[in-house]
């Protein structure tokens, strides 16, 4: 994990500008650019794929009477297929996308027996509300894509590079790549090259970070009374 002044250092002598000693808060006009830049490529990485690196769980707790809770500081989105589990039922609360419907449970008072949710104004609204201590919990991708250590090697965690140590927290060299392609996009240069093998290494890194599909461990559990079906070797 290398610092972003590490990175702009390596970006600087492939797109032909000045090799910056510092970075952040240079004011030399290419490193003013290329530090916007840097910021808006780590975030459209980030938002790309649901990175395991910023996957974060969000967790409420019930008193009883509240429905609405402010979503994480740190929250971004949540993947399509996330869904809500409470403590209260075994099954996941269902998601209810549509506002209009929302509304509707809202306006008419309906009380949903198996609870439902849904997220707009920063907060997750769960109806019926939660019991006292009960809980509830989704995955979300965080935004905090920036990783910093002070002098104590206290680590912090934020959306954007601020200073010359800043770390990116997914891969390094996809975002020098992306840095080069977009910056020579931007100055009207050939970059097409550039584009492909940024989009290249970024497809590997996604299949690497789905991890494998399956794990068995041990013989499969099968009743005692059944016959398994196909697959099997089948003798003409």
């Amino acid at each position: 994990m290398a610092s972003i002044l590490s990175i702009i250092q390596d970006v600087a002598t492939v797109i032909g500008v000045d090799v910056p000693t510092v970075f952040m808060t240079s004011q030399e006009r290419e490193h003013v650019e290329l530090a916007a830049l840097a910021n808006e490529m780590a975030e459209r990485i980030g938002r790309a794929y649901d990175w395991q690196a910023l996957a974060a769980i969000a967790t409420y707790t019930g008193d009883g009477v509240t429905e609405d809770f402010d979503l994480p500081s740190d929250f971004d989105r949540m993947p399509v297929s996330a869904k809500v589990w409470s403590t209260s039922i075994q099954s996941p609360l269902s998601a209810i996308p549509d506002r209009d419907t929302w509304l509707a449970y809202d306006v008419q008072n309906i009380s949903l027996v198996f609870g439902a949710w849904t997220i707009y104004g920063g907060q997750i609204h769960i109806k019926t509300a939660l019991g006292a201590g009960a809980t509830a919990k989704h995955w979300y991708q965080s935004n905090q894509i920036v990783k910093a250590k002070d002098e104590s090697d206290v680590i912090t965690y934020s959306d954007a590079f601020a200073a010359d140590a800043d770390m990116y927290r997914l891969d390094d060299q996809l975002l020098k790549l992306g840095i080069i392609w977009q910056w020579k996009a931007n100055k009207g240069l050939a970059y097409g090259e550039d584009l492909q093998n940024y989009e290249e290494l970024k497809e590997k890194l996604i299949a690497r970070d789905k991890g494998g599909r399956m794990m068995i461990i041990g013989q499969a559990r099968m009743p005692g009374n059944v016959d398994l079906a196909l697959p099997v070797t089948v003798t003409p």
